[in-house]
């Protein structure tokens, strides 16, 4: 039975906060991984059993950070934990600000779906202005306001349209087309974990870039525009792929 349909359905029917903190249901999520580690503490999606993808800002350190699948208290045990260590990291270039920020991570072992560990699809089309979407990660959901990384958090989010996110830019900031910006005054706008996930009908539409309704709820949060990336994505993973044994067959006696 392929259980990424139902977990979609189930994690996306139950989207809604199991109380006023915002905690999603646990493990609803079922593609989201904890990245931790020296200097490491942040969000990322499981794409493939051997992939995940995330922000620049959480470029992991290859030797010193542990992807966690199938989390969802990070502060206990629960028995539904694979914790990895990541062999490598790519990152799109140019890197980050104005124009992308992407990093694709590979792990060190395959991941083992099951109805804790599913990957999410990468998007068939791109998200639109006023479509509804999911954002999910470890941090505060309060504008700033701090909070250490506990329980997944889950909100819902509008996509805006280009304009409308563009005037909230401070000078600073330049608008690049591998960018989409969801969440809006009187709408949860906060998630204050780099790497943030956005899933919009089922699809990964978006990783947190700039986290800008945490500062102000009434702009919008800036995220990766993933449906810009397929190519690129596929392409670091053919050449990336895993070296793995061969198998040999015994030699036979003469």
């Amino acid at each position: 039975m392929n259980l990424l349909p139902l977990m979609v359905a189930l994690g996306l029917a139950g989207a809604s906060p199991l109380n006023y903190d915002k905690v999603c249901q646990p493990h609803s999520r079922p593609w989201q991984v904890y990245l931790h580690g020296r200097s490491v503490s942040c969000s990322g999606a499981l794409i493939d059993k051997w992939w995940l993808v995330t922000s620049f800002d959480c470029t992991p350190i290859s030797d010193r950070t542990i992807a966690s699948l199938g989390e969802h208290d990070v502060t206990v045990v629960e028995g539904t934990e694979q914790h990895i260590p990541i062999a490598d990291v790519i990152h799109h270039s140019p890197y980050r600000s104005p124009l992308h920020s992407l990093t694709m991570v590979r792990l060190s072992r395959p991941a083992r779906f099951n109805r804790y560990v599913q990957p999410i699809p990468l998007p068939s089309r791109c998200p639109q202005p006023g479509e509804t979407c999911y954002v999910s990660g470890w941090g505060s959901t309060v504008p700033n306001q701090y909070e250490p990384p506990q329980r997944l958090k889950c909100i819902t989010v509008p996509v805006v349209d280009d304009q409308t996110c563009m005037n909230t830019f401070p000078e600073f900031l330049y608008w690049s087309m591998g960018m989409v910006c969801a969440g809006q005054v009187y709408t949860d706008n906060c998630m204050n974990n780099d790497g943030s996930v956005m899933v919009c009908d089922g699809q990964l539409q978006g990783l947190q870039w700039f986290s800008h309704g945490c500062r102000n709820p009434a702009h919008p949060t800036v995220y990766t525009k993933m449906c810009n990336y397929n190519d690129w994505i596929k392409d670091v993973m053919d050449r990336y792929a895993p070296t793995l044994p061969t198998e040999t067959t015994p030699r036979m006696m003469a």
